[in-house]
């Protein structure tokens, strides 16, 4: 999740859609509602196609396998929420995406869960969660490495190369251990945030391999949270911070500056290409909250996703996923407010235009 803006955007209160293609729509959210009850039956209320969740390497593998590719050597304890997660999609007709993210000290030299692991031992688990989860064909590679709070090392400075092409090494192991096992899998990677230590524009840029390429994906992952209304072609106020921003208005000179850096080392990108997968947009009401100091009303933020979701008609962009189905109980100090829905169950609008997107 984020944390604060850098900056403050213009709100702008006017949005047409240009397009009418389908719209991949995706989601993060509970498996299981407070009540118990399964939260897919709300999915498929909704029209969701994809539901996304987090396996934590570092908890599934607190001690170091045997056989690191078989899921089930026995040092791995895989998720029950996950495992459900992937019966439930079945059972809808919902696609499941997994993103794999946090390192055990076994793999990554005794550190924290945010510092890079071995490759080797990284692909290995992604070969063992790959034929746990053999329905599952969406696979994101980490989430957010463009800040220092979920990737190591990512040095102070925005010209700091050291921990994209750390990255670039990582996602390319990702992709080789995945495409093994089925070349219907699709490898997200970048999963950069719209602002953070080291800005998307600069982390693409920087994230290279040894030969100078950059490392090999299917689509590239982007958190595109910012606190202005979601509208192609938004300017940028000027201030310090905000070069190499980008948010989800940003999503057509983004795409662009992710064709231009793919479409000399790959041949199948060299017309278009690779694709954006939005992982997370959302936008607060009520309230700011622990997450974001910002936030709408709630007729406003049904606006705002039905703003999100035109852009994502866009054929530059995969799909595009909201965080979140619920809000956090109010209990929580902050609770986040970013929900679907309140924690009780009520309906927002924002409900209704997730439902009616097309």
């Amino acid at each position: 999740m984020l944390v604060a803006v850098a900056a403050l955007f213009v709100l702008t209160c006017t949005f047409a859609p240009t397009a009418s293609a389908r719209v991949t729509k995706a989601i993060w959210g509970p498996v299981e509602m407070p009540n118990g009850s399964s939260a897919f039956r709300l999915y498929k209320d909704l029209g969701v196609d994809v539901f996304q969740i987090q396996v934590q390497w570092n908890r599934v593998a607190e001690r170091r396998p045997n056989n690191p590719t078989n899921p089930r050597d026995p040092a791995y304890e895989w998720p029950s929420t996950v495992d459900r997660a992937v019966r439930a999609g079945r059972r809808e007709g919902i696609d499941v995406a997994l993103l794999v993210k946090g390192s055990p000290s076994w793999a990554n030299g005794g550190r924290s869960p945010a510092f890079a692991p071995s490759n080797k031992a990284y692909a290995n688990f992604l070969t063992a969660a790959s034929r746990r989860y053999r329905s599952v064909r969406r696979w994101m590679v980490w989430g957010e490495p463009n800040r220092a709070a979920n990737f190591q090392p990512l040095p102070e400075g925005s010209r700091s190369r050291v921990g994209p092409r750390r990255y670039a090494t990582l996602l390319r192991a990702a992709y080789r251990a995945l495409k093994r096992r089925s070349r219907r899998n699709i490898v997200i990677g970048g999963l950069t945030s719209s602002f953070g230590d080291i800005m998307p524009r600069p982390f693409l840029r920087f994230m290279r391999l040894p030969n100078g390429k950059p490392p090999p994906l299917d689509w590239y992952g982007h958190n595109g949270f910012a606190n202005r209304f979601p509208r192609l072609r938004n300017s940028l106020l000027p201030g310090p911070g905000i070069r190499g921003f980008r948010d989800i208005s940003d999503s057509d000179t983004f795409a662009r500056e992710i064709h231009n850096t793919y479409k000399g080392a790959y041949r199948r990108f060299r017309r278009k290409g690779p694709k954006i997968w939005v992982s997370e947009y959302t936008v607060s009401s009520d309230q700011p909250n622990r997450a974001f100091p910002y936030a709408v009303s709630r007729k406003q933020q049904a606006r705002w996703l039905k703003a999100a979701f035109g852009i994502a008609r866009k054929p530059y962009i995969a799909g595009l996923g909201w965080f979140n189905l619920l809000d956090d109980p109010v209990t929580i100090p902050s609770h986040l407010t970013t929900g679907l829905m309140t924690y009780e169950g009520k309906r927002k609008p924002a409900y209704r235009a997730y439902k009616r997107v097309p």
